[in-house]
């Protein structure tokens, strides 16, 4: 048994696609795409619910043949995954896929940016990304579409292009702002990309998705403008990294952010970020190191906790900067993980505290690094940083 899976895109069947819809058994696939391919003297099951088309592929025996009609390329996030999960074998014939199309539409090249498909339980992650990336692709869901995402946007400078019924007769491809688009119905399972730059290209990119990690972190004081001294060591921000693992579909809040390098290293990382920060020359310092790392980082000027109100939740905290009630604050925001630098031992005992009382499990470290240094006469002396309390919780699993 054999089932030919065959790509729709509005521009007629590819080649081989009539032979395999002539000698087919069964038929399935979207009601439109049944009442403009199917052959009278084949059944046909529509493709949803997905398990019962499953079952009734599954079931020809023999010789029987069967097709499978989907709009655009059905490996692409496609119905190719499901049908080989069942163990069935399929011969493929692919069109161009939405996100090919919306991107044809507006003439960019899209080697640079990621596609996510929103599952019942990532819209989060995926508005992360949205955040974060310069340009991202979203193929939609039901209950994941243009407005969703769109309300998780408020407070990013983006723009949305969604694209309805792509390679269908009433395709439709509009621009609007995140804001509107919220307030707006859309067609189901529209493509949308989500931008920055909505009449620039992303840089050139040898590996498809564009995901830039960065080749080296907890990076030197030297690369960020910060005021003299007023800045995370490089060590320490090591080790703050390793504790909130930042990465693609993530947000960190950057709390007394100072220089934003913390944030800024996330940023690298892939993360969404949001920097807080209530001193206008560190705000001002904060935006070039970001600009000069061509990162996005979100900033919140203003005095924590009460500036922390209206932030999207967050997925990991970072706090170098405030007392107990912005750390009590911060162990509230339901992280799975809060991090905080320390120079006061005397505050080591109470932040512990507020982190077990909000349910996290509770670690700490003294890192006192010390700097080989380069002396006059050619020789080398270890010059010791001041010592800092890194304190981290991870929230308990149920």
């Amino acid at each position: 048994m054999t089932v030919t899976v065959v790509g729709i895109d509005g521009a007629g069947l590819p080649a081989g696609a009539a032979e395999a819809l002539g000698s087919a058994r069964l038929v399935v696939g979207a009601r439109r795409n049944l009442n403009a391919h199917a052959p009278e003297q084949a059944r046909t099951l529509e493709l949803e619910p997905l398990e019962s088309a499953l079952g009734a592929l599954s079931a020809l025996a023999g010789a029987e043949t069967g097709v499978v009609l989907v709009d655009g390329d059905p490996g692409f996030f496609g119905v190719l995954r499901s049908l080989r999960d069942r163990g069935i074998r399929c011969s493929v014939l692919p069109a161009a896929s939405a996100v090919a199309k919306l991107m044809a539409h507006i003439g960019r090249p899209w080697e640079d940016v990621p596609v996510a498909v929103p599952g019942e339980q990532d819209l989060p992650r995926v508005i992360n990304l949205c955040r974060a990336r310069p340009a991202v692709l979203v193929l939609t869901a039901p209950d994941a579409g243009p407005a969703q995402l769109a309300s998780g946007l408020a407070g990013w400078r983006r723009t949305l292009l969604v694209g309805e019924d792509v390679g269908g007769p009433d395709e439709k491809f509009t621009p609007v702002d995140p804001a509107e688009a919220a307030t707006r119905t859309w067609a189901a399972n529209s493509v949308v990309l989500c931008t920055n730059q909505a009449n620039e290209q992303g840089p050139r990119s040898w590996l498809s998705g564009g995901e830039r990690l960065p080749d080296s972190w907890g990076l030197s004081e030297d690369e960020f403008s910060h005021r003299d001294g007023d800045i995370t060591p490089a060590e320490v921000r090591a080790v703050a990294l390793a504790e909130l693992a930042p990465r693609p579909g993530t947000l960190v809040w950057d709390v007394g952010a100072g220089s934003g390098s913390v944030a800024v290293e996330c940023a690298r990382m892939g993360s969404a970020t949001v920097a807080v920060e209530s001193d206008e020359a560190q705000v001002v310092r904060l935006v070039t190191n970001a600009a000069g790392h061509g990162v996005d980082v979100r900033v919140e000027e203003g005095e924590a906790p009460k500036s922390l109100r209206e932030l999207p939740k967050p997925d990991a905290v970072f706090v170098g900067g405030g007392g107990a009630d912005v750390v009590t604050a911060c162990a509230h925001a339901g992280a799975s993980r809060v991090v905080i630098e320390l120079t006061e031992l005397e505050r080591v005992g109470p932040t512990r505290d507020a982190l077990r009382a909000a349910g996290y499990e509770v670690r700490g470290v003294q890192l006192a690094a010390s700097r080989l240094v380069e002396l006059d006469d050619g020789g080398s002396k270890l010059e010791p940083a001041a010592a800092v309390v890194v304190v981290s919780g991870r929230r308990k699993e149920p």
